[in-house]
């Protein structure tokens, strides 16, 4: 009998091939279907689902679901030992599902459906391993979440004024229109907290707190990017406004720090998590300059090599067992040979090695943005970042795959994890040729770049100076000399993401806490001695007293009896003599 991982591997990747060819064939005859589907009606009322079928939706779900295909197989072996494993890929389901949807919808309400889908499935993947740590690392999640999803629903609400939520319809006249502003403001809001752009950013490192195939499907090449392909959607609204240059400063600046908190970082996780962000950053940069294919061309290639990075690390952390600590890596190049090379491979396309897959589209991206009309600052983020992305890089290959193994002498370290090599093999594949393959496919005429030589060597002067200071921040004898520089107040400043996940969640619920401290010594101190908990206690006590009485013997009621005629006696005595 076939599991529930081998069934939904073959179905999701036959799946794949038969979108990316749909995808293929819209694109060649520039074909685009729009589907409404009457699932009720009732008298005058009807309820219409529509789907929008065109090339761009074709090849993210055929990418989406090759990747999914690809982690679930590699979840196989990954999540073996674990009791409830056909739990895990059902929920890995779900999330595929809520994807799908978000892709195929032009209807606002549709895509909240995918969109919350997309945020519940991804809380409960992050909590999977259940503990302290991902517990709040879920609830920082689902919570900076929650803002975008309100941001969607105000979207919606302001989009009554048209008559219909079928955003595509109005996508022509949106940058004359006011109303339509506020409409794009809320979507960029909700894009930018899906996306984790700055002041978001928090929840993404914290995200991987889940199992690795989540951080390679979910946390890399699917659900970040939701946020990137809705603003693709509604790209009328970025260029041509003031929303757009807003969305190029923050992604800029997003951009720069993760590639300088990525510097800093000894989680093998959280450097691949930083280095996602600064992608992101990225392609938001160039999307808001109104360059929305090559947004979309970077959104479907570094999916590609990033799923594969997270791939390598989720193997290599799984045979140091469990431990994701950079510093106790090293030459892990001689015990896992094959591993290495597939994870140096995808740390290269990540760089932006001439002709694998991440070339094709960054340097594309940098010389648009070199050739565009902008100003000093942003050209300066844009190559520095580009920069910092490389140092990263080489310093995580420094540090895991040259020099000593730095753990225990007896290690478990090898390199026979068949269905996941398997499954990070055709990713290999198509981390070098998606590059190019995207590129003929999408920009068929070639696009005419007229730069000075030196601007068009400044990407790979820039990379090879990258290069250089991530070998030197690797040296043991710098580490120690970064030891006591992390004492500088400006170097904490950028190890810890410019604050933002002590902004995310101390700053926020600290003063609550102190007020709700506050109300606590009133609440359960003076208001309730005088108030409610003593009132019952009295009360008890003249209870009691009641009841001595009332379950006592017949002395004393004769004596209740007797003080009663007594009282009586000289009550009547007293009226007498006042009367008289």
């Amino acid at each position: 009998m076939m599991s529930i991982c081998l069934i939904s591997f073959i179905s999701l990747f036959l799946l794949s091939i038969t979108m990316f060819f749909l995808g293929l064939t819209f694109m060649y005859y520039d074909l685009i279907y729009f589907l409404e589907w009457e699932v009720l009606s009732l008298h005058s009322i009807s309820i219409l689902m529509t789907f929008l079928f065109d090339w761009m939706s074709l090849l993210f779900m055929s990418f989406v679901l090759l990747i999914s295909s690809l982690v679930i197989l590699y979840s196989k072996e990954y999540m073996s030992e674990d009791k409830s494993i056909n739990r895990f890929i059902m929920l890995v389901l779900m999330f595929v599902f809520s994807m799908m949807l978000l892709i195929i919808s032009p209807n606002l309400i549709s895509i909240l459906l995918g969109w919350d889908g997309l945020g519940l499935i991804s809380y409960c993947l992050v909590i999977y391993f259940q503990n302290v740590k991902s517990y709040n690392a879920g609830m920082l999640t689902a919570l900076s979440n929650r803002i975008g999803d309100v941001a969607l629903l105000m979207a919606i609400a302001w989009m009554l004024n048209y008559g219909s939520w079928n955003y595509i319809f109005y996508l022509e006249f949106m940058f004359g229109d006011q109303c339509m502003m506020i409409v794009g403001l809320f979507i960029m809001l909700a894009a930018m907290t899906k996306s984790a752009q700055i002041p978001f950013s928090s929840w993404l490192p914290a995200a991987m707190a889940a199992p690795t195939p989540v951080s390679a499907l979910v946390h890399s090449s699917t659900l970040v990017t939701a946020g990137v392909y809705l603003l693709i959607r509604f790209n009328y609204l970025m260029s041509m406004s003031l929303l757009g240059q807003y969305m190029l400063l923050i992604s800029g600046l997003t951009m720069f720090m993760s590639g300088l908190g990525a510097n800093f970082e000894f989680d093998l996780k959280k450097i691949i998590a930083l280095s996602t962000l600064s992608q992101l950053g990225l392609m938001m940069m160039i999307l808001s300059m109104g360059f929305m294919k090559l947004a979309f061309f970077h959104l479907l290639t570094h999916a590609m090599f990033k799923a594969l990075l997270f791939m390598c690390a989720g193997s290599i952390i799984h045979n140091m067992m469990n431990s994701q600590d950079i510093r106790m890596m090293g030459g892990l190049c001689l015990n896992m040979p094959l591993t290495s090379s597939l994870f140096n491979i995808s740390n290269l396309a990540l760089c932006g090695m001439p002709f694998m897959a991440g070339f094709y589209s960054k340097d594309l991206i940098l010389e648009m943005a070199s050739f565009s009309y902008m100003n000093m600052f942003i050209y300066f983020i844009y190559f520095f970042s580009t920069g910092l992305t490389v140092s990263y890089s080489f310093r995580l290959v420094y540090y895991s795959m040259v020099g000593e193994f730095n753990s225990m002498s007896l290690h478990p370290l090898n390199d026979e994890s068949w269905l996941m090599l398997k499954s990070m093999m055709l990713l290999v594949f198509m981390s070098m040729i998606s590059g190019s393959l995207l590129m003929w496919l999408m920009f068929p005429s070639p696009l005419m770049i007229s730069l000075t030589m030196s601007m068009k060597l400044m990407t790979l002067f820039v990379c090879l100076i990258g290069g250089v200071s991530g070998y030197m921040m690797s040296l043991g004898s710098l580490y120690f000399y970064n030891k006591s520089l992390s004492l500088n107040k400006f170097v904490i400043f950028f190890m810890n993401m410019w604050f933002m996940p002590f902004l995310s969640t101390v700053f926020i619920i600290k003063m609550p806490l102190k007020l709700g401290g506050m109300m606590k010594i009133m609440d359960q101190g003076w208001s309730e001695y005088f108030g409610s908990k003593n009132l019952f206690n009295k009360m008890i006590y003249i209870t009691k007293i009641y009841q001595i009485i009332h379950f006592n013997n017949v002395k004393l009621y004769l004596l209740s009896f007797l003080m009663w005629i007594i009282l009586f006696f000289f009550f009547y005595k007293y009226l007498n003599s006042l009367y008289l």
